[in-house]
């Protein structure tokens, strides 16, 4: 099983929200919906070039910029995170089943660390953060990585997402995708398992999926 965490696991993507919003302020500016929205599901460098775009500041400085926004979303993230709908009963009982289990996101690993406080790092034998690899979502990368760590074929995978970007790299990576919108609409596509939420969905559930 390969699990996103934002919008999929937990209701962080609100949180990341807040934060770019108190980042544009600080920037002396506004972020638009239309420009939050399109940040949803990407790498770090992806959402700062929208940042910027948005912000009518293309010479904003990366580095000042992530480095404020990763502390103030760790910030966020302490105060403890809120499950999706079904999310954690789901993830209990992939792992009372002993099906080998990873969590694939975009988010760099110093805050998928401090969301594993709320997630239990117990509950995944591979990481694997946005900053770790060479080509993030919606490149397959990710996701090929994961299952190579678990030593199992990537045909044989689920891969839970909320998404487009992260969609688009596990169905390029192979996997069996279930898709769960959060914050962005997805469409209906072929090949791809569309529910509103995780509530109901259980191990034979995802066995015939496949």
């Amino acid at each position: 099983m390969l699990f996103d965490m934002d919008g999929t696991l937990v209701d962080s993507e609100k949180l990341w929200g807040t934060a770019l919003e108190d980042l544009a302020i600080r920037a002396g500016g506004q972020l638009s919906t239309r420009a939050r929205l399109a940040m949803v599901g990407t790498s770090m460098p992806v959402s700062m070039a929208i940042f910027r775009e948005d912000m009518g500041q293309p010479d904003r400085p990366y580095r000042s910029d992530v480095a404020w926004l990763t502390d103030r979303v760790a910030e966020l993230f302490a105060d403890g995170l809120d499950w999706r709908p079904g999310a954690r009963e789901l993830l209990h009982e992939v792992r009372a089943a002993g099906v080998p289990t990873a969590l694939v996101t975009s988010t760099e690993r110093r805050l998928a660390e401090v969301a594993l406080k709320t997630l239990g790092a117990e509950n995944f034998d591979v990481l694997i953060c946005g900053d770790e690899v060479a080509r993030p979502k919606p490149d397959p990368e990710p996701y090929l990585t994961a299952a190579g760590l678990l030593g199992v074929p990537i045909g044989a995978c689920v891969a839970i997402e909320d998404s487009p970007s992260g969609v688009a790299s596990a169905v390029a990576a192979g996997a069996t995708v279930l898709a769960v919108p959060s914050d962005v609409t997805l469409p209906s596509t072929d090949g791809i398992h569309l529910r509103s939420s995780l509530s109901g969905v259980d191990l034979e559930f995802l066995a015939a999926l496949r």
